[in-house]
């Protein structure tokens, strides 16, 4: 096998394995890999069908990677709804991801959310994220639970939760604290600061009250 063959197999390999991947970003980043190497592979040995078919791919994912990129942090992209505590569409969601809410998150189970702040973050009519938040007195809130599913899991859209402070400070809360060993925290990105196996924010005063 020559290099150009080894170029042409690597390039089918990796187009393959982007399609294994459960991130939405991996998958069309990874893509996009395995489109430019087949690209060249094709021009090399002359099959312009499969060049074209390829640059149109390449196109195709540089155009949902700009788009990606470009909303992941934006807020009308990504909302957050409160629901109850006993929502049955909550309860559903936390039943169905159980095996992955405790992968990240050990520890949890799903009965905890009774007596919860219980928020969605939602992407237009899909449900990505789930936050369980509790007073834990003395104005701090706990999280419980802060859960992505899979393919939204590049975008950390639980910040949305944590952008908005006046969730936490209307309710009385003037810390909020993340969930204690949580595998794969985002929190240092949000400007939460490490205290013991926790990360810790400290909230603004609301508006017209001084400390």
């Amino acid at each position: 096998m020559n290099w150009l063959e080894l170029a042409g197999w690597t390039g089918s390999a990796i187009l393959v394995w982007s399609l294994l991947q459960t991130r939405i970003l991996r998958l069309r980043a990874v893509n996009l890999v395995g489109c430019v190497v087949l690209i060249g592979y094709n021009a090399a040995v002359q099959v312009w069908p499969m060049v074209g078919l390829n640059v149109v791919l390449a196109v195709i994912n540089v155009w949902y990677l700009r788009r990606l990129l470009a909303t992941r942090h934006d807020e009308q992209t990504y909302q957050v709804v409160e629901v109850g505590a006993d929502d049955a569409f909550l309860a559903h969601t936390l039943r169905v991801h159980a095996a992955d809410i405790d992968r990240f998150n050990p520890g949890f189970h799903p009965g905890r959310s009774v007596g919860r702040l219980a928020l969605l973050v939602v992407r237009a009519d899909e449900v990505v994220g789930v936050v369980l938040i509790r007073d834990a007195g003395d104005g701090v809130a706990q999280v419980d639970l802060d859960y992505v599913i899979p393919p939204f899991r590049d975008f950390t859209p639980g910040e949305f939760v944590y952008r908005r402070s006046s969730l936490f400070t209307d309710r009385g809360f003037r810390r909020v604290v993340s969930p204690p060993g949580m595998i794969a925290p985002y929190y240092h990105r949000l400007g939460f600061r490490r205290e013991g196996t926790s990360f810790v924010l400290d909230l603004p005063a609301p508006a017209g009250r001084t400390s």
